[in-house]
């Protein structure tokens, strides 16, 4: 708690291109599993950080399980579960309610795990995600490309009709610059070729990792830190958390933040700052 005393969760002194200053905030957390997130006094953090939309990954609960403190005032909230309790699931607390919620990406293996939501706006589509992890040995792997592939499908679908800001854990460090030890980790889930070939390829098809946009040659800006190994405190970490938006949104970005000082999850929050 006293990490997000520390933080000034209002003030961004980027502008847009054009210099206009942010009137939207959209924020986003892998809270690794919502009932030790709220003992951690986690909840606190929507309160403090106040974002006009906050999506949760790796909420780790059934909807019919979660406690009532999950409830704050002035957010609609939606819930994608897992069937499986302790595992995956995705959350969107939004101030604004959203024109029309789709829940899951429309395939019933990967929907039944709660990996995706889909809100639509006036102005964009706000897909928020907990994307396949490649799994311990890699066992997963060729379950992620499956993924991968819908995923693209969904996201380009969206984007024929409207801008669309993706957000979430992405499960892959896309470039080197994106992890501590790129070298050890080139077998490692997340930072396999094929993953970041996927993301590669992804971003040529008009859409902007807009942390890398805004600052190309930053180091060391990670989101993920393994808890074995005193990792945070050496910054020995992973760049998994995302916003993601079509290139046409670009004229309305202000500042992508990692809020790597808020304690409460392996992952710090993520926050992009917009003028729409």
């Amino acid at each position: 708690e006293e990490s997000m005393a520390d933080t000034d969760f209002s003030s961004c002194d980027k502008t847009t291109p054009d210099g206009q200053k942010w009137n939207f905030k959209i924020s986003s957390w892998n809270i690794a599993g919502i009932r030790a997130w709220l003992k951690k006094g986690g909840i606190n953090y929507i309160y403090k950080d106040q974002p006009d939309i906050l999506t949760l990954q790796e909420t780790k609960c059934p909807e019919k399980k979660l406690p009532l403190e999950v409830k704050v005032p002035g957010y609609h909230t939606y819930w994608l579960g897992s069937e499986k309790d302790g595992y995956a699931g995705v959350a969107l607390y939004t101030k604004e309610k959203p024109i029309e919620i789709k829940y899951g990406i429309g395939d019933k293996n990967f929907d039944k795990e709660g990996r995706l939501i889909t809100a639509e706006y006036e102005k964009f589509y706000l897909v928020a995600t907990y994307v396949v992890n490649a799994g311990q040995g890699l066992k997963t792997l060729n379950k992620k490309i499956e993924w991968n592939k819908l995923f693209e499908e969904h996201l380009k679908s969206l984007d024929a009709k409207k801008p669309v800001i993706l957000t979430g854990d992405l499960n892959v460090a896309h470039k080197e610059i994106d992890i501590k030890n790129p070298k050890t980790n080139q077998k490692s889930p997340g930072f396999t070729p094929q993953e970041r070939e996927f993301m590669t390829q992804f971003l040529s098809q008009g859409f902007v990792d807009t942390f890398r946009h805004l600052y190309p040659e930053k180091e060391g800006a990670y989101t993920f830190w393994n808890y074995i190994g005193n990792c945070r405190a050496r910054n020995t970490g992973w760049r998994l958390d995302y916003f993601i938006v079509s290139e046409r949104l670009l004229p309305n970005v202000c500042d992508n933040v990692i809020r790597d000082k808020v304690l409460g999850s392996d992952h710090c929050p993520i926050t992009l700052f917009l003028h729409l």
